[in-house]
């Protein structure tokens, strides 16, 4: 106990630059952790193996999907709900469940395994808002999450390589292959999120700038919700395409690579995210400077924007030859992940900052998400049923071009309500804690 308080006044008398550093590397090992539970599977093909003329690949991502889908629902009460005193043991067992149902895959026998996928689905959507929860409503809230949701980029690939190591390396089969990845990080997530519980609350001073987080009842969801309904139902609209577009590259990435003819490099998976990661990092990271919270919130539009048109410039320049299918790779998904990454890291955060809402990030960012993942799962069974000649590669390349029109639309209707929000609403007018600017008009 002695030994647990001193860590914990040792995080809170550190410099803010070593606080953001440790913070971030210890929330980015312990999601990087959670996908090794979640992600591993992908890099295997399956091959030849199909239930009911479907490829029982793709029954997998869809079961497992549809499992985290409706933990993302159950999620928006739950996180928005949940005390601190009770995150350790909510996000244990959730990991707990994961390990035991890929346990499953592992010894029961094909196809009746395909089932442990839902429930590994379903144990692990809770995990980014439980880790979140840490660091969200800091005034160095950026430089965390940007630390997090790097792993949206770099840590996907990585345990997809480690995932394609064990495969051909060791000799693992694909049916025991995601346990014993899973396995191999299991000591890290325990150890960085038992070094998280230790970090201490958001000062005075970080609540001053971005508003207090706090439980959210029914009644104060509700309330906060239909105060914002019509931006948010966009915003929701925005992520919504995101999610279904990075989900078919991420869960496919080993198909796509494929068909661009670098099939059996499994360093690809990796060395095609860094640089998307590291740029994305940067930039959200850099956010901190802005220290007005609705500028904030424009500029994240405005980077909304430059997403939607380098998905839709990036593919259109590697389908007409005029870009290598690696520089595709790395541009479409800095397009894709740059307001994936804002939406998951800063703009919710931002916004209930910039309006002076109390409340937590988590009843958001799982609203977006449970609709996102539930198009995710309608897209997947669409492809299947409705076109399955279609190759991985063509199919991810048309969600480019119309997700990026959708986005490109969508951005400026939210742009255009917050706006108008922020000069209409007096309580913003009248409750600010700077001699700011809110009004980018003023």
């Amino acid at each position: 106990m002695l030994r647990s308080a001193s860590l914990s006044r040792r995080f809170a008398n550190a410099p803010p630059v070593v606080f953001v550093v440790v913070a971030g590397c210890l929330a980015f090992l312990v999601y990087c952790s959670v996908y090794a539970f979640r992600k591993p599977f992908t890099a295997a093909t399956y091959e030849g193996l199909a239930v009911g003329g479907i490829h029982f690949k793709i029954i997998l991502v869809t079961l497992q999907v549809a499992g985290y889908a409706l933990s993302k629902f159950i999620g928006i009460r739950v996180i928005a709900g949940m005390p601190a005193s009770g995150r350790f043991g909510l996000l244990a067992g959730m990991m707990g469940i994961a390990g035991t149902a890929l346990l499953g895959f592992a010894l029961t026998p094909y196809p009746w395994n395909c089932g442990w996928m839902f429930a590994n689905g379903l144990s692990l959507g809770m995990a980014w808002g439980v880790i979140f929860s840490y660091l969200e409503g800091r005034r160095v809230t950026e430089m965390l999450a940007a630390f997090l949701c790097a792993n949206f980029i770099f840590s996907s690939g990585f345990v997809k390589t480690a995932g394609q190591w064990l495969l051909t390396r060791q000799g693992i089969s694909e049916q025991w292959m995601p346990f014993v990845a899973a396995m191999l990080f299991f000591p890290l997530l325990l150890l960085g999120l038992w070094m998280l519980e230790h970090l201490p609350p958001p000062s005075q001073a970080d609540v001053a700038q971005r508003s207090a987080r706090v439980r959210m009842l029914p009644e104060e969801r509700k309330t906060l919700f239909f105060k914002f309904a019509p931006g948010l139902v966009t915003l929701v609209g925005i992520y919504l395409v995101l999610t279904i577009i990075r989900d078919v590259r991420d869960n496919f990435a080993v198909e796509i690579w494929n068909e661009l003819g670098f099939g059996g490099r499994a360093s690809i998976l990796t060395a095609a995210e860094a640089p998307v990661a590291v740029f994305s990092l940067l930039v959200v990271g850099g956010m901190i400077f802005v220290k007005n919270n609705l500028y904030a919130v424009w500029l994240s539009h405005a980077m909304i924007l430059l997403g939607g048109v380098v998905l839709f410039g990036s593919t259109l320049l590697f389908q007409c030859g005029i870009i290598s299918p690696v520089f595709w790779m790395v541009l479409s998904g800095t397009g894709l992940f740059l307001p994936y990454v804002l939406f998951n890291g800063k703009l919710f955060d931002r916004l209930l900052a910039g309006f002076r809402e109390s409340g937590n990030v988590g009843f958001l960012i799982y609203i977006a998400d449970s609709f996102g993942y539930l198009g995710s799962v309608a897209v997947l069974l669409w492809r299947n049923f409705g076109a399955p000649g279609i190759s991985w590669l063509s199919f991810f390349s048309w969600l480019c071009y119309i997700g990026a029109v959708l986005i490109f639309f969508l951005a400026f209707v939210s742009y255009g309500y917050f706006l108008k929000k922020s000069r209409n609403d007096d309580p913003v007018k009248s409750h600010t804690n700077a001699p700011e600017q809110l009004y980018p008009s003023k």
